[in-house]
């Protein structure tokens, strides 16, 4: 087994604390009790999910219960900087098959259901309306409020997603995906989300890569872009819910520019 090297990518997340044991595991526990059950969710799938995947992946268990740790493999790697057609290209083939899977097998193994998943997403996007568009500033309010009023509309074919498949996430040494950590939003949900920042966060290399090895269709992709639109929204919910105004500051600014350029992009298309 592989131990960690200084050069590897080893960080904590919002929702989990992460600490390295021995060189070679990881063990992971929730940052809030509201966390516990996507942790435990989670042990539960990764072992029947990972097999199906063409990319390494953790495969947790439990080893504490109070407090709660979940403990798997270190993969090593560094964060995926978005900019290798060959890291790309195998992200592509990554998520075909993991889009692939049979959702209803998924649940079966402990992945959170679609309906679940969406009055789950639902809730996110009342808050979004109620605390977060009201901040926006007003050359960009109504951009926001019509971004909302199509993410409301319920995927047309839900699959298993990652559910948050951004650069922390997708572990790469050299030319080599080296791993797809960080499991907790794994769910039934819309394909698209993982589209959100593979295909509108990262360059053109990669993004074209990508679109290529996974051929998503033009509705896909334009949720995809809709994803990528809602994605700060959730640092500044963040910021907001840890009494932390940088969050929230750093959010505002990514949702303002990302709707003013989609509509700039739009207005000159």
């Amino acid at each position: 087994m592989t131990g960690h090297d200084d050069s590897d990518s080893f960080d904590d997340g919002w929702d989990m604390s992460a600490a390295l044991v021995d060189g070679v595991w990881v063990d992971r526990s929730p940052r809030r009790p509201v966390v516990e059950p996507q942790a435990r969710r989670e042990a539960a799938v990764m072992p029947w999910l990972a097999p199906l995947l063409p990319l390494p992946v953790p495969v947790p268990r439990i080893v504490s219960e109070e407090p709660l740790v979940l403990r798997h493999a270190y993969l090593p790697g560094l964060a995926c900087p978005g900019d290798s057609a060959a890291h790309g290209q195998a992200v592509g083939r990554f998520l075909r098959a993991l889009h692939s899977v049979d959702p209803d097998e998924a649940v079966r193994h402990g992945a959170r259901d679609g309906a679940a998943s969406y009055a789950e997403a639902k809730g996110v996007r009342d808050r979004m309306a109620h605390d977060v568009l009201p901040l926006l500033p007003r050359s960009v309010r109504d951009d926001g409020a019509a971004l909302l009023e199509r993410m409301a509309v319920p995927p047309p074919d839900p699959r298993l997603v990652h559910g948050d498949l951004g650069p922390q996430h997708i572990l790469v040494l050299g030319e080599e995906v080296t791993g797809v950590i960080d499991w907790g939003d794994c769910c039934v949900g819309d394909p698209a989300l993982d589209l959100a920042w593979t295909r509108y966060g990262a360059g053109p290399a990669f993004a074209a890569a990508l679109e290529a090895s996974y051929s998503p269709s033009e509705a896909l992709l334009a949720r995809g872009r809709d994803w990528h639109l809602l994605g700060p929204w959730h640092e500044v919910l963040y910021g907001l819910d840890t009494d932390q105004p940088s969050y929230v500051e750093s959010g505002l600014g990514g949702v303002t520019t990302r709707l003013a350029a989609a509509s700039s992009h739009h207005d000159t298309a």
